[in-house]
């Protein structure tokens, strides 16, 4: 499904209609951040509300899975706005005259009204992030980030730097702000693993979904997995592996092993090299034991990492040339 569609060109002309008794940028009816709204009163709590602030309004019902999901992201990020955003919520089932107008096919749909009209929207359950950003694209200012996402800036920063204390107490500090956070979930695992406590690391992402797809989370996933496989420290043992593929370049073997101590000790892109290595010279080596190691070391590291995005770049080339 599309994240985002173009409003339609001409407001719906029930849309121009002034409500029984309103005033256009005047007092609100309802002068809620997060209400309810109906065919009756859209009017006056949507399209002249929209004079003064900016109105989302969510297209819901309630037998639509998706729309459990969202409706909450957007209450949050609207709480965090300080009156700047008004959330107008309508269930279509009830009410389906708007949504018919818009010309809606699927929900969750959410539309962002300005100066009465309608100028932007998405479809679909979109991730927080995804959310925020849309906002602050009708917005004059930024949403500041809230308590969490403060607290998983710092446990970010402090992970990249090694300061892992510091790391798993922000991680720890975001999930009691928001216990239900999948990537403090996946941060707080991450951190465990950088720490070589593998339990806590488990514990921390049996909190999560089974079937929650996240990035951050598969992430951490396929890092515990790793984890299992390889011993995080320094190179000091890994001599004999040295010393073997100098006596022989082709001891394949010896270069996955070594991949694997890379990985160990945070050598990433070393051990991304060592395995395409092993792809360059023979591809098929142990029934694709190496290609199907880069799979897994690709997902441990995250899809945007850079040397994820290199590596993949490369091994498309040796498989496919």
């Amino acid at each position: 499904m599309s994240s985002s569609f173009d409003p339609p060109e001409n407001t719906p002309p029930a849309f121009g209609e002034r409500a029984n008794g309103g005033s256009a940028g005047g007092d609100l009816a309802g002068g809620d951040a997060i209400i309810d709204v109906s065919t009756e009163n859209f009017m006056v709590e949507v399209i002249e509300a929209s004079q003064s602030r900016l109105v989302l309004l969510d297209l819901w019902a309630p037998w639509c899975g998706p729309c459990k999901q969202l409706t909450p992201l957007l209450e949050k990020l609207v709480a965090q706005s300080d009156g700047a955003v008004r959330l107008a919520k309508m269930n279509i089932d009830e009410h389906p005259a708007v949504a018919q107008q818009l010309q809606v096919q699927s929900i969750p749909a959410v539309f962002a009204f300005k100066d009465g009209q309608p100028v932007d929207g998405f479809m679909g359950a979109l991730p927080e992030s995804d959310i925020k950003q849309f906002l602050d694209k009708h917005l004059d200012t930024a949403l500041d980030p809230s308590p969490a996402e403060a607290l998983m800036e710092t446990a970010e920063e402090a992970l990249a730097a090694g300061q892992i204390d510091d790391a798993l107490e922000c991680y720890g500090a975001a999930l009691e702000q928001e216990p239900d956070n999948i990537a403090a979930m996946a941060g707080l695992a991450q951190a465990h693993l950088a720490a070589g406590n593998q339990q806590a690391a488990e514990a921390a992402l049996a909190a999560a979904p089974v079937h929650d797809n996240d990035p951050a989370l598969a992430a951490a996933r396929a890092a515990l997995a790793l984890a299992g496989k390889t011993e995080t420290g320094d190179m000091a043992d890994a001599a004999p592996l040295l010393a073997a593929l100098e006596a022989d370049a082709n001891n394949h073997q010896a270069r996955f092993d070594l991949a694997l101590a890379l990985h160990g000790a945070g050598q990433r892109e070393d051990a991304l090299d060592a395995l395409l290595d092993i792809v360059a010279r023979q591809r098929d080596w142990n029934d694709d034991a190496a290609r199907k190691q880069l799979v897994e070391l690709f997902d441990a590291y995250g899809a945007q990492d850079a040397l994820v995005i290199a590596a993949r770049k490369r091994l498309s080339s040796l498989l496919f040339s």
